[in-house]
């Protein structure tokens, strides 16, 4: 018996079948996976997340949750970070809708146990070829610790780690800081 082949669909299938699903679904080199729920924790840090960012920037950015659709053009990945930033002018796919972003400045995600491994490592080889990106930032569901990627000379990346709720995370690219007690608030984690 044989393996059935995986179906192959083209990003303008992609986009056709994702603007009328229900469900939000990610595309990488043809394939498409579904996404799944989000815990009480995961939800809340998000939360905290875009007020936090939305609260010290004002208008001078555009903070998203997970809806919004960003597109790595260098590679094809169709995703949806749980948080996404862009300051200036925003860029879309050449399209109407408005739905897929293209020059994000900041992405966050937010680990489970299900999306941790990935997250850390395949998503952002994914994600560090957007020329916009100058922090990539991961926040741990399960304790106290946020682990920042920032862009430095050519093509490095410097990474930093913060753990416990006296730790301030520092945006440098948005010239703001967000304490990790505000990212975590009304959660008691582990530090």
């Amino acid at each position: 018996m044989s393996a059935q082949p995986k179906p192959h669909y083209t990003p303008t299938e992609y986009l056709a079948f994702e603007r009328e699903s229900e469900t939000k679904n990610e595309y990488f080199q043809g394939e498409i996976f579904a996404m799944s729920g989000a815990s009480r924790a995961h939800n809340l840090l998000v939360t905290n997340l875009i007020m936090g960012f939305g609260n010290r920037l004002g208008d001078s950015c555009s903070v998203f949750p997970s809806d919004m659709r960003v597109h790595v053009a260098a590679n094809g990945l169709y995703t949806y970070p749980d948080v996404s930033v862009v300051c200036g002018e925003e860029h879309y796919l050449d399209d109407a809708h408005l739905d897929t972003l293209l020059n994000p400045v900041v992405l966050v995600e937010v680990l489970s146990k299900t999306t941790a491994k990935d997250d850390r490592n395949s998503k952002f080889l994914l994600y560090k070829s957007i020329a916009s990106l100058q922090h990539y930032v991961l926040v741990d569901s399960q304790r106290v610790n946020v682990a920042l990627y920032s862009r430095g000379a050519g093509s490095s990346w410097l990474f930093e780690e913060y753990q416990g709720l006296d730790a301030i995370l520092p945006v440098l690219a948005l010239g703001i800081e967000l304490p990790l007690a505000e990212i975590y608030r009304r959660l008691e984690l582990p530090g």
